[in-house]
């Protein structure tokens, strides 16, 4: 399918998606299976706490897919945090979504009150962390642009945090326009 035109009414729109390096991705996620079970056998693993990897994905803005992983036996070679490692927290299941002048994140949270929620917010990360005797969360965000973390706006419901974030707008260059003689 590489390098096809659409001109056929009945074509894909999920075309695009074979055009990246499927066989890789699953190679991956075969590796991080692997790694898991060593863990487990090498009892890194605590006895009665649930293993739980997975992976999302999406259509970026760009058109290609965008693949993101959560669980909390991410392996330390793909990104260790002491926050993430330490009790095992989950790193839940996130989407970010962007707009011209703002950015919206949804963060699934099941079994938690928004009372053990500790959400920072700075120019350019949202860092959310739960820490209960039942559930352990952690999740650090970068943002593609900077924020105005005086205008935050966060609401849970059902098991589900809905953070809305505002843009900071883009300062004008700073300078005169020179007239060449």
């Amino acid at each position: 399918m590489h390098g096809k035109r659409r001109n056929w009414p009945f074509d894909s729109p999920f075309d695009d998606f074979f055009d990246m390096d499927i066989d890789g991705e699953f190679e991956r996620m075969r590796r991080i299976m692997d790694m898991m079970m060593q863990r487990a056998m090498d009892g890194d693993i605590h006895m009665g706490e649930p293993m739980v990897y997975g992976f999302s994905m999406k259509v970026g803005p760009d058109g290609k897919p965008v693949i993101q992983q959560f669980g909390n036996t991410i392996p330390k070679s793909i990104g260790d945090s002491a926050e993430r490692s330490e009790g095992f927290a989950r790193e839940p299941l996130t989407d970010v979504m962007e707009s011209e002048d703002g950015i919206t994140i949804t963060v699934e949270l099941p079994g938690v009150s928004k009372e053990d929620i500790d959400l920072t917010v700075t120019r350019d990360t949202v860092t959310i962390k739960v820490d209960t005797a039942s559930r352990k969360y952690y999740k650090e965000i970068p943002l593609s642009a900077e924020i105005d973390e005086k205008n935050v706006k966060a609401t849970y419901n059902n098991g589900v945090l809905d953070i809305t974030l505002k843009k900071l707008k883009k300062s004008q260059p700073k300078g005169k326009k020179v007239r060449i003689e």
